[in-house]
Protein backbone atom coordinates (compact mmCIF):
# COMPACT_ATOMS: atom_id res chain seq x y z
CA UNK A 1 0.00 0.00 0.00
CA UNK A 2 1.14 3.68 -1.30
CA UNK A 3 1.53 5.95 2.11
CA UNK A 4 -0.47 8.73 1.34
CA UNK A 5 0.83 12.08 0.94
CA UNK A 6 -0.99 14.97 2.24
CA UNK A 7 -2.53 17.88 0.31
CA UNK A 8 -1.06 21.13 1.46
CA UNK A 9 -3.16 24.21 0.19
CA UNK A 10 -0.77 26.37 -0.59
CA UNK A 11 -1.65 30.67 -0.09
CA UNK A 12 -0.46 32.79 -2.18
CA UNK A 13 -0.63 35.90 0.14
CA UNK A 14 -0.12 39.94 -0.83
CA UNK A 15 0.24 40.13 -4.83
CA UNK A 16 2.45 43.26 -4.22
CA UNK A 17 4.96 41.06 -2.01
CA UNK A 18 6.80 38.34 -2.56
CA UNK A 19 4.74 35.53 -2.31
CA UNK A 20 4.21 34.85 -5.31
CA UNK A 21 8.00 34.90 -5.88
CA UNK A 22 8.59 32.53 -2.87
CA UNK A 23 5.82 30.10 -3.87
CA UNK A 24 7.04 29.61 -7.07
CA UNK A 25 10.80 29.25 -6.10
CA UNK A 26 9.41 26.80 -3.63
CA UNK A 27 7.77 24.71 -5.73
CA UNK A 28 9.72 25.05 -9.06
CA UNK A 29 12.38 22.36 -7.36
CA UNK A 30 11.99 18.93 -6.05
CA UNK A 31 13.34 19.76 -2.70
CA UNK A 32 9.69 21.89 -2.67
CA UNK A 33 7.27 19.01 -2.92
CA UNK A 34 9.36 16.32 -1.41
CA UNK A 35 6.45 13.69 1.02
CA UNK A 36 3.21 16.47 0.16
CA UNK A 37 1.53 17.57 -2.75
CA UNK A 38 1.48 21.37 -3.37
CA UNK A 39 -1.97 22.92 -4.36
CA UNK A 40 -1.96 26.52 -4.34
CA UNK A 41 -4.90 28.84 -4.11
CA UNK A 42 -4.20 32.40 -5.70
CA UNK A 43 -3.88 33.67 -9.30
CA UNK A 44 -2.29 32.16 -12.29
CA UNK A 45 -0.79 35.17 -13.90
CA UNK A 46 0.58 36.46 -11.00
CA UNK A 47 2.45 33.42 -10.78
CA UNK A 48 3.85 33.09 -14.17
CA UNK A 49 5.05 36.56 -13.59
CA UNK A 50 6.48 35.65 -10.77
CA UNK A 51 7.75 32.24 -12.25
CA UNK A 52 9.82 34.62 -14.94
CA UNK A 53 11.01 37.20 -12.62
CA UNK A 54 12.85 33.98 -10.36
CA UNK A 55 13.76 32.25 -13.65
CA UNK A 56 11.67 29.14 -12.81
CA UNK A 57 11.11 26.70 -15.00
CA UNK A 58 8.11 25.06 -13.83
CA UNK A 59 4.73 25.81 -15.60
CA UNK A 60 1.77 27.05 -13.94
CA UNK A 61 -1.12 25.26 -14.53
CA UNK A 62 -4.85 26.80 -13.86
CA UNK A 63 -7.73 24.60 -12.44
CA UNK A 64 -10.90 25.44 -10.30
CA UNK A 65 -11.45 22.53 -7.97
CA UNK A 66 -8.93 20.92 -5.80
CA UNK A 67 -9.91 17.61 -7.46
CA UNK A 68 -8.62 18.64 -10.96
CA UNK A 69 -5.12 18.85 -9.56
CA UNK A 70 -2.90 16.25 -11.15
CA UNK A 71 0.36 16.98 -9.14
CA UNK A 72 2.61 16.35 -12.54
CA UNK A 73 6.85 17.16 -11.91
CA UNK A 74 7.35 20.99 -13.25
CA UNK A 75 3.67 21.65 -13.34
CA UNK A 76 2.17 24.15 -10.04
CA UNK A 77 -1.40 23.60 -9.78
CA UNK A 78 -3.33 26.88 -8.67
CA UNK A 79 -6.91 26.95 -8.05
CA UNK A 80 -6.95 30.66 -9.95
CA UNK A 81 -9.01 33.23 -8.22
CA UNK A 82 -8.95 35.54 -11.14
CA UNK A 83 -8.62 38.71 -8.66
CA UNK A 84 -5.49 40.40 -9.48
CA UNK A 85 -5.03 42.51 -12.81
CA UNK A 86 -1.88 42.13 -14.84
CA UNK A 87 -0.81 45.80 -14.26
CA UNK A 88 -0.53 45.62 -10.62
CA UNK A 89 2.42 47.11 -9.41
CA UNK A 90 4.78 45.06 -6.86
CA UNK A 91 5.93 47.02 -3.98
CA UNK A 92 3.17 49.14 -3.92
CA UNK A 93 0.03 48.79 -1.00
CA UNK A 94 -2.75 47.65 -2.87
CA UNK A 95 -6.20 47.49 -1.64
CA UNK A 96 -7.18 44.90 -4.50
CA UNK A 97 -4.51 42.81 -3.14
CA UNK A 98 -5.45 42.68 0.45
CA UNK A 99 -8.63 41.80 -0.23
CA UNK A 100 -7.40 38.67 -2.35
CA UNK A 101 -4.91 37.97 0.21
CA UNK A 102 -7.82 37.42 1.90
CA UNK A 103 -10.09 35.33 -0.51
CA UNK A 104 -7.38 32.81 -0.94
CA UNK A 105 -7.59 32.30 2.48
CA UNK A 106 -10.83 31.87 2.81
CA UNK A 107 -11.29 29.48 0.21
CA UNK A 108 -8.18 27.28 1.72
CA UNK A 109 -10.36 27.36 4.75
CA UNK A 110 -13.66 26.13 2.92
CA UNK A 111 -11.21 23.33 1.40
CA UNK A 112 -9.91 22.70 4.70
CA UNK A 113 -12.89 22.25 6.23
CA UNK A 114 -14.59 19.80 3.42
CA UNK A 115 -11.00 17.47 3.66
CA UNK A 116 -9.95 18.31 0.48
CA UNK A 117 -6.75 19.68 1.82
CA UNK A 118 -4.76 18.33 4.65
CA UNK A 119 -3.07 21.46 5.88
CA UNK A 120 -2.66 25.29 4.57
CA UNK A 121 0.75 26.98 4.13
CA UNK A 122 0.24 30.76 3.83
CA UNK A 123 2.58 33.46 2.31
CA UNK A 124 2.80 36.75 3.82
CA UNK A 125 0.07 39.23 3.61
CA UNK A 126 0.19 42.99 4.73
CA UNK A 127 -2.17 44.12 7.19
CA UNK A 128 -2.28 47.43 6.09
CA UNK A 129 -3.48 46.48 2.64
CA UNK A 130 -5.78 43.36 4.08
CA UNK A 131 -7.54 46.34 5.90
CA UNK A 132 -7.58 48.77 3.09
CA UNK A 133 -9.46 46.04 1.25
CA UNK A 134 -12.20 45.81 4.09
CA UNK A 135 -11.09 42.81 6.12
CA UNK A 136 -10.09 44.40 9.49
CA UNK A 137 -8.47 41.67 11.03
CA UNK A 138 -5.01 41.53 13.08
CA UNK A 139 -3.34 38.69 10.82
CA UNK A 140 -3.56 35.17 9.19
CA UNK A 141 -4.56 33.50 12.83
CA UNK A 142 -7.18 35.61 13.72
CA UNK A 143 -8.81 35.20 10.38
CA UNK A 144 -8.76 31.62 9.91
CA UNK A 145 -9.89 31.12 13.52
CA UNK A 146 -13.21 33.44 12.32
CA UNK A 147 -13.54 32.04 8.67
CA UNK A 148 -13.22 28.10 10.43
CA UNK A 149 -15.21 28.60 13.33
CA UNK A 150 -12.92 28.23 16.35
CA UNK A 151 -13.33 30.59 19.10
CA UNK A 152 -9.93 30.44 20.38
CA UNK A 153 -6.45 29.30 18.94
CA UNK A 154 -2.58 30.07 19.41
CA UNK A 155 0.62 30.96 17.54
CA UNK A 156 3.34 28.87 17.76
CA UNK A 157 6.61 30.14 15.74
CA UNK A 158 8.94 26.95 15.50
CA UNK A 159 12.25 27.61 14.53
CA UNK A 160 15.53 25.27 14.49
CA UNK A 161 16.12 23.89 18.45
CA UNK A 162 13.32 26.80 19.51
CA UNK A 163 9.64 26.24 19.92
CA UNK A 164 7.48 29.34 21.24
CA UNK A 165 3.89 28.94 21.91
CA UNK A 166 2.00 32.44 22.75
CA UNK A 167 -0.87 32.66 24.96
CA UNK A 168 -1.56 36.81 23.77
CA UNK A 169 0.29 37.95 20.44
CA UNK A 170 -1.42 41.17 18.43
CA UNK A 171 -2.69 43.07 21.19
CA UNK A 172 -0.89 46.13 23.63
CA UNK A 173 1.04 45.22 26.42
CA UNK A 174 -0.98 46.80 28.98
CA UNK A 175 -3.96 44.59 27.52
CA UNK A 176 -2.41 41.49 27.04
CA UNK A 177 -1.64 41.64 30.93
CA UNK A 178 -5.68 42.02 31.58
CA UNK A 179 -6.20 39.31 29.26
CA UNK A 180 -3.45 36.42 30.49
CA UNK A 181 -5.05 34.49 33.54
CA UNK A 182 -5.16 31.11 34.55
CA UNK A 183 -7.97 29.25 32.20
CA UNK A 184 -5.82 30.95 28.82
CA UNK A 185 -2.63 30.04 30.09
CA UNK A 186 -3.68 26.43 31.01
CA UNK A 187 -5.56 26.17 27.39
CA UNK A 188 -2.72 27.92 25.13
CA UNK A 189 -0.25 24.86 26.99
CA UNK A 190 -2.89 22.25 26.24
CA UNK A 191 -2.62 23.45 22.81
CA UNK A 192 1.05 23.49 22.15
CA UNK A 193 1.35 19.85 24.28
CA UNK A 194 -1.73 18.15 21.79
CA UNK A 195 0.62 19.79 18.79
CA UNK A 196 3.90 18.41 19.83
CA UNK A 197 2.37 14.67 21.09
CA UNK A 198 1.27 14.38 17.41
CA UNK A 199 4.30 15.42 16.15
CA UNK A 200 5.61 12.53 17.96
CA UNK A 201 6.99 13.81 21.55
CA UNK A 202 5.30 12.01 23.90
CA UNK A 203 5.89 13.83 26.94
CA UNK A 204 7.26 17.03 25.73
CA UNK A 205 9.29 19.33 28.41
CA UNK A 206 7.52 22.48 28.62
CA UNK A 207 8.26 26.02 30.25
CA UNK A 208 6.71 28.95 30.79
CA UNK A 209 7.88 32.10 30.85
CA UNK A 210 6.97 34.62 33.28
CA UNK A 211 5.43 38.18 32.80
CA UNK A 212 7.61 40.25 35.10
CA UNK A 213 11.41 40.65 35.32
CA UNK A 214 12.75 37.39 37.32
CA UNK A 215 9.25 36.28 36.67
CA UNK A 216 8.67 38.55 39.80
CA UNK A 217 10.94 37.23 42.13
CA UNK A 218 8.84 36.25 44.75
CA UNK A 219 7.09 39.84 45.00
CA UNK A 220 9.55 42.12 44.47
CA UNK A 221 8.33 42.94 40.66
CA UNK A 222 5.17 43.30 39.47
CA UNK A 223 1.87 42.62 41.83
CA UNK A 224 1.71 39.22 42.01
CA UNK A 225 1.01 38.09 38.15
CA UNK A 226 3.01 35.11 37.65
CA UNK A 227 1.20 33.42 41.56
CA UNK A 228 -2.25 34.78 40.09
CA UNK A 229 -2.04 34.70 36.67
CA UNK A 230 0.51 31.65 35.61
CA UNK A 231 1.00 29.53 38.49
CA UNK A 232 -2.33 28.28 39.26
CA UNK A 233 -2.49 26.83 35.45
CA UNK A 234 1.43 25.10 35.91
CA UNK A 235 0.19 23.45 38.75
CA UNK A 236 -3.12 21.94 37.55
CA UNK A 237 -1.30 20.67 34.66
CA UNK A 238 1.55 19.50 36.71
CA UNK A 239 -1.60 16.96 38.62
CA UNK A 240 -1.83 15.31 34.81
CA UNK A 241 2.08 14.45 35.42
CA UNK A 242 2.96 16.74 32.42
CA UNK A 243 6.42 18.29 32.49
CA UNK A 244 5.61 21.88 32.77
CA UNK A 245 8.09 24.08 34.89
CA UNK A 246 7.20 27.92 35.68
CA UNK A 247 6.87 30.42 35.61
CA UNK A 248 10.29 31.01 35.06
CA UNK A 249 12.26 34.26 34.01
CA UNK A 250 11.99 34.81 30.17
CA UNK A 251 15.57 36.00 30.12
CA UNK A 252 17.41 33.04 31.26
CA UNK A 253 14.61 30.10 29.47
CA UNK A 254 15.28 31.50 26.20
CA UNK A 255 18.94 30.00 26.50
CA UNK A 256 17.96 26.86 28.21
CA UNK A 257 15.66 26.15 25.41
CA UNK A 258 17.80 27.25 22.97
CA UNK A 259 20.60 24.28 24.15
CA UNK A 260 17.77 21.49 24.15
CA UNK A 261 16.39 21.65 27.99
CA UNK A 262 12.93 22.23 26.34
CA UNK A 263 10.75 21.41 23.88
CA UNK A 264 8.51 24.23 23.80
CA UNK A 265 8.27 28.05 25.91
CA UNK A 266 5.48 29.68 26.46
CA UNK A 267 5.52 33.17 26.18
CA UNK A 268 3.13 35.59 27.48
CA UNK A 269 3.04 38.23 25.27
CA UNK A 270 4.39 38.96 21.48
CA UNK A 271 7.57 40.64 21.37
CA UNK A 272 8.52 37.95 24.97
CA UNK A 273 8.31 35.17 22.25
CA UNK A 274 8.94 36.56 19.16
CA UNK A 275 12.34 38.60 19.80
CA UNK A 276 14.14 35.30 20.90
CA UNK A 277 13.38 33.58 17.65
CA UNK A 278 13.77 36.96 15.10
CA UNK A 279 17.60 36.42 16.42
CA UNK A 280 17.93 33.48 14.64
CA UNK A 281 16.77 34.63 11.34
CA UNK A 282 13.49 35.78 9.45
CA UNK A 283 14.63 32.46 7.03
CA UNK A 284 14.63 30.03 9.87
CA UNK A 285 11.16 30.92 11.78
CA UNK A 286 7.91 29.26 10.70
CA UNK A 287 5.03 30.69 11.87
CA UNK A 288 2.01 27.57 13.36
CA UNK A 289 -1.65 28.66 14.17
CA UNK A 290 -2.05 25.72 16.72
CA UNK A 291 -6.02 24.70 17.67
CA UNK A 292 -7.16 24.79 14.46
CA UNK A 293 -8.95 21.50 12.53
CA UNK A 294 -6.18 21.83 10.06
CA UNK A 295 -2.59 22.39 11.17
CA UNK A 296 -1.59 25.84 9.71
CA UNK A 297 2.09 26.57 8.74
CA UNK A 298 3.24 30.50 7.60
CA UNK A 299 6.57 32.13 6.83
CA UNK A 300 7.83 33.84 9.86
CA UNK A 301 8.27 37.20 7.79
CA UNK A 302 6.27 39.95 6.12
CA UNK A 303 5.67 40.69 2.25
CA UNK A 304 8.74 42.50 1.97
CA UNK A 305 7.87 45.28 -0.87
CA UNK A 306 11.31 46.85 -1.02
CA UNK A 307 12.21 43.71 -2.94
CA UNK A 308 9.20 42.80 -4.14
CA UNK A 309 9.49 41.74 -7.72
CA UNK A 310 13.27 42.21 -8.22
CA UNK A 311 13.63 38.11 -7.85
CA UNK A 312 15.99 37.73 -4.86
CA UNK A 313 13.07 37.04 -1.98
CA UNK A 314 14.48 33.99 0.00
CA UNK A 315 12.34 30.83 -0.26
CA UNK A 316 13.98 29.36 2.70
CA UNK A 317 11.40 30.08 5.50
CA UNK A 318 8.41 29.13 2.84
CA UNK A 319 10.34 26.05 2.27
CA UNK A 320 10.65 25.13 6.28
CA UNK A 321 7.01 26.07 6.52
CA UNK A 322 6.02 23.56 3.64
CA UNK A 323 8.17 20.69 5.42
CA UNK A 324 6.58 21.69 8.93
CA UNK A 325 3.05 21.99 7.71
CA UNK A 326 3.82 18.41 6.31
CA UNK A 327 4.82 16.55 9.24
CA UNK A 328 1.94 18.48 11.03
CA UNK A 329 -0.46 17.82 8.24
CA UNK A 330 -3.88 15.25 8.91
CA UNK A 331 -3.14 11.75 8.37
CA UNK A 332 -6.10 10.19 6.17
CA UNK A 333 -5.26 6.51 4.27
Amino acid sequence: MNEYLPIIGITMGDAAGVGPEIVVKSLAGDSGRRGFRPLVIGDTKRLEVAGEIVKAKAKIRSIERAEDALYEPDIIDCIDLGLIPEDLPFGKLSPIAGDAAYQYIKRAAVLAQSGEIDAICTAPLNKEALHAGGHKYPGHTEMLAHLTGVEEVSMMLVAPQLRVIHVTTHIGIIDAIRKIEPGLVQRTIERGHATLVKAGIENPRIAVCGINPHAGENGLFGYGEEEEKILPAVRELKKRGWDVMGPLPADTLFFLAGRGDFDLVVAMYHDQGHGPVKVLGLEAGVNVTVGLDVIRTSVDHGTAFDIAGKGIADERSMLEALRQAKELATRRG
